[in-house]
């Protein structure tokens, strides 16, 4: 009788396994969603610890490069960047067969771009959520374990990559001395904060030969003489903004993208936090990769060439800027035309030449072009979340012409610094195109 019954309890436990259906979690993640929900978290996070528009695109590079190395490690329709960025090593990385690649592609991201920033317990808060969610959809925990290992396994190697970048040396580099020279560059109401990181042409860079590879034409000679070119430039953002009519102003606003605004009310001075140019341009790239169907691996793609184009731009330009140290157009107009002229955007704290905004939107919109092609319908709200209207555009080209004039109908930027700075992001974003390569048949060409 006992043998029976214990027979009768191996045949139940039998049917109860039999019965029990495993889950399918390989459509747990399938597009770019959640990585984009991690890009914006990383957004939120360089708003609220106030990164500067290099910085953050530093951080917005290897967040996706960690990423993209996960989805290049198996799939032969991608090919690993490292090796072939300045300073990086061929790696290898083998994942076990319990590894669920979309997840440890995110989980890589999670861990560089957290370990970039100040604010850790607000990525921590994001990715645990995040988790909690794909837990839901079925995924097991001894795959979690795998696909979060594998993803810190990658974010190991870029971590000790970007350790040798020259970063955390130029943080103890000298700050910035104000020469007081005519024409040079000085501190601009209402904040007069120093020029921020005067030393960036020293960080190395993912593809460039060196900052100064694309030096651009120098601005106009300075002078106050009212017959002189370099007056006339002034002049030309002066009347410009007297006569800004709405679409002008509109313009200006939704490109702001300025991290230093600081609003003066009486005795009172408080900073209003938005977005940076590069923080704008991964916005977009996200976008553009939803609109276009791509999946995880093709999002992350675009986020990393998007970002090393956005990387190398900052470095390009902020190497310019201060070699010429030129005076601002509001220092300018204030000393030479009319000393009650205020801007419609505030005045960033550093030089002039060239547009910072001109040379990183037509490197990235140059990437994007290459990657969706430049005809692309692209329905802008990144600003949204920021109080401005959505905006849309026909095509990359027309949407980083926009971005760059909108510095000067915001009285920011002469019209020599836009028109140079967009042939300078376009240089860098050919060059990358032309030298680095995320699909072997490129790769093969370029060899």
């Amino acid at each position: 009788m006992r043998l029976f019954k214990t027979m009768i309890g191996i045949c139940l436990l039998f049917s109860v396994i039999s019965c029990q259906k495993k889950v399918d979690y390989s459509n747990a993640i399938t597009d770019g969603t959640y990585l984009a929900d991690a890009q914006n978290r990383i957004t939120e996070v360089i708003i609220h610890d106030i990164f500067s528009p290099p910085v953050a695109a530093r951080i917005y590079s290897y967040s996706s490069l960690a990423a993209y190395e996960v989805a290049a490690s198996t799939d032969p329709n991608y090919v690993s960047l490292l090796g072939q960025l300045n300073g990086s090593e061929k790696t290898t990385f083998t994942p076990s067969e319990e590894v669920y690649l979309p997840l440890a592609s995110l989980a890589a991201y999670y861990y560089v771009g957290t370990s970039l920033i100040f604010s850790e317990d607000m990525m921590n808060e994001h990715r645990d959520a995040t988790y909690a969610e794909l837990k839901e959809k079925g995924i097991p925990e001894d795959v979690f374990e795998a696909s979060i290992a594998f993803g810190k396994e990658v974010g190991d190697a870029i971590k000790a990559y970007y350790a040798k970048d020259n970063y955390h040396q130029s943080r103890s580099f000298p700050k910035f001395t104000v020469t007081g020279e005519i024409g040079t560059w000085e501190p601009t109401p209402p904040a007069y904060m120093e020029a921020i990181e005067p030393h960036w042409n020293k960080i190395r860079t993912f593809v460039l030969d060196s900052a100064a590879q694309f030096k651009p034409l120098a601005p106009p000679p300075f002078s106050t003489d009212p017959n002189s070119e370099f007056y006339k430039v002034a002049k030309e953002v002066y009347d410009a903004a007297v006569n800004a009519g709405t679409e002008q102003k509109e313009i200006a606003l939704f490109w702001d993208c300025n991290p230093y605004k600081m609003n003066v009310k009486g005795h009172v001075m408080f900073a209003e936090k938005k977005i940076t140019p590069g923080g704008h341009w991964m916005s977009i790239a996200a976008i553009a990769s939803k609109a276009a169907g791509k999946d995880w691996k093709g999002t992350a793609e675009t986020f990393v060439l998007t970002g090393i184009a956005l990387n190398e731009a900052f470095i390009s330009c902020w190497d310019e800027k201060y070699r010429s140290n030129l005076i601002r157009p509001e220092t300018y107009i204030n000393q030479y035309i009319d000393e009650e002229w205020v801007p419609l955007l505030q005045t960033p704290p550093f030089p002039e030449h060239t547009s910072g905004h001109s040379v990183a939107s037509s490197a990235a919109g140059y990437t994007l072009g290459q990657l969706l092609g430049d005809e692309f319908h692209l329905v802008d709200s990144s600003e949204v979340a920021y109080g401005l209207p959505v905006r849309e555009y026909n095509s990359f080209s027309q949407a980083y012409k926009e971005a760059a004039i909108s510095r000067f109908y915001g009285g920011i930027h002469y019209m020599p610094a836009i028109d140079y700075g967009v042939t300078q992001g376009l240089s860098v974003g050919e060059f990358i195109w032309n030298n680095i390569s995320t699909k072997p048949d490129r790769l093969a060409q370029s060899n």
